[in-house]
């Protein structure tokens, strides 16, 4: 391994990742199970298949119930009586799921009881390596915001290119269940820092950490161990590491990344690329680190019509920023991996967003509504927000704000509102961010109630603010936890609500838990 320092090189020969017999290391080894959602029990079962002695812990007695794969034990515990337990029992290795806190009890426990602990996403590298497809290339990626959408452009890409390559990891479907199917050709696989901070041995063709911004701090005790657990994208990459030329933060994280020799630092940028990056040329996606002629010239990889299909009412004027970061992103990993231009183009073209990420659910007289829920911190919603052209964006805001602080927020998309509507069962620092940032921004404020009180009052006073030509846009910056079960349904209901509203199905509510309070 290297240390990464000097932009461009040339491309390393195939390198595959580490071998080793790992069924022969597992087999009649006692190992523990922290957490049985769907990843634990892919877990479980590919360790069953290892011959491994399975100890399972989690906190609700259903998952315990329903297990259908033999254990030696089982435990149904909080986190404490876990990190316990896990510490007598005569495990030496811990698999545990990506919800276990890096400062919390039962991690503290398993380092000082000298337990060797994976993510899901280790033990499936593991696997793979132990397996007859031991070249399958990883390309990963990570990012406080937008790992979803490049990942899904990322795997479109490669499909267009003709290759078997799933979107996998953080999106919802466990590495382990594709590596153990044995029929990708490559993976495209979205990490997340809770994965990151206990994977260990992956080698990944090409990585990238689209960007950081504090999130999740509570989980990893600090900004510090969270950009720490986010730059392990990087570590043994062996082609590219790509990076963010407008986050000093992630080429810092390239620099000093423990690396394959001869893998080459990519950056991508929305301005023209220079020599080893990827960039815009007016309305032209452009490559300049993966072609043959890339010293002299650069490659058209798209244009922004390939991508006009995301952006807020279908308007190119109104096509985020960040959306063309993603798509730069997903194009230089998918390069990496021998996608050709063509494929690029077609792939970003059959791209279809996930819900509740800038999708537009709503249009009526001029105005269009459009659900970007998860938008679940400051960074995203100021992204999506600062898209709209001035003065043209309806705000719907707040939720559990997971000590966030929304000041620089508010201060940078002002000139882009014309009013907000806050939502949330605590909106004290989002109203103050709002009082002193904007003071004569129109606000209104919803009171508690259920999650469809909530969400038909956001919709009608949004609907009372807006005029033909602006956006109506819930980007709330906030989890969704306090009011409704999941941002999933925040967007739904919100999408629901809309629809009604602008179909002329709309009421004024007059339950006091649906009030709407000008301010």
């Amino acid at each position: 391994m290297t240390s990464l320092t000097e932009v461009p090189g040339e491309p390393p020969s195939a390198v595959t990742g580490p071998g080793g017999a790992l069924s022969d290391q597992l087999d009649g080894a006692h190992v523990a199970v922290v957490g049985l959602g769907r990843t634990g029990r892919a877990v479980v079962d590919a360790l069953a298949t290892l011959g491994a002695r399975i100890h399972v812990f989690d906190s609700r007695e259903s998952s315990i119930d329903t297990l259908e794969t033999p254990v030696v034990s089982a435990t149904v515990a909080d986190g404490e009586t876990t990190a316990a337990a896990l510490a007598d029992s005569p495990a030496r290795l811990l698999v545990v799921s990506p919800g276990v806190p890096a400062t919390g009890p039962v991690l503290r426990s398993a380092e000082a009881a000298g337990i060797e602990t994976w993510s899901e996403v280790e033990l499936a590298w593991r696997i793979q390596q132990d397996s007859s497809h031991p070249d399958v290339p990883w390309l990963t990626l990570t990012g406080t915001d937008g790992k979803t959408t490049t990942v899904s452009m990322l795997s479109t890409i490669l499909a267009a290119q003709g290759l078997t390559a799933p979107a996998v990891g953080n999106i919802g479907t466990p590495v382990i269940e594709a590596v153990l199917s044995g029929s990708a050709d490559a993976l495209a696989v979205e990490l997340s820092s809770f994965q990151l901070h206990t994977t260990r041995t992956l080698a990944p063709l090409a990585s990238t950490c689209l960007n950081l911004a504090a999130d999740h701090l509570d989980w990893h005790g600090g900004l510090e161990a969270y950009a720490r657990d986010k730059a392990r994208v990087y570590s043994g990459t062996r082609l590219a590491a790509v990076y963010n030329l407008a986050d000093a933060a992630t080429e810092d994280m390239v620099r000093q990344a423990d690396v394959v020799q001869g893998c080459r630092a990519v950056g991508f940028t929305l301005a023209a690329p220079g020599l080893g990056q990827v960039g815009m040329v007016e309305d032209l996606l452009v490559d300049r680190a993966f072609h043959a002629q890339r010293r002299s010239s650069g490659v058209e990889l798209a244009t922004t019509a390939d991508l006009v299909h995301l952006a807020p009412g279908r308007c190119a004027q109104n096509l985020p920023a960040h959306l063309l970061a993603d798509a730069l992103a997903a194009a230089a990993l998918a390069c990496a991996a021998g996608a050709d231009p063509e494929a690029v183009t077609a792939g970003l073209r059959a791209y279809s967003p996930g819900a509740h990420r800038i999708v537009t659910v709503a249009e009526a007289e001029g105005i269009t509504w459009v659900d970007d829920s998860k938008a679940t911190n400051p960074h995203s919603a100021e992204a999506a927000l600062t898209s709209l052209p001035q003065g043209t964006g309806v705000w719907i805001c707040g939720g559990d704000t997971k000590g966030a602080q929304f000041f620089d927020l508010v201060r940078t998309v002002r000139p882009h509102l014309r009013g907000a509507v806050v939502i949330g069962k605590e909106q004290d620092d989002i109203l103050a961010a709002l009082e002193r940032e904007a003071p004569d921004l129109p606000v209104t404020r919803v009171s508690d109630g259920t999650a469809e009180q909530v969400s038909a009052a956001a919709v009608e006073a949004a609907g009372a603010m807006a005029r033909s030509g602006d956006t109506v846009m819930l980007a709330p910056a906030c989890a969704s936890w306090d009011q409704f079960t999941s941002y999933a349904q925040r967007g739904d209901l919100f999408a629901a609500c809309a629809q009604a509203y602008t179909h002329g199905d709309g009421a004024r509510s007059t339950d006091v838990s649906g009030d709407q309070e000008q301010s």
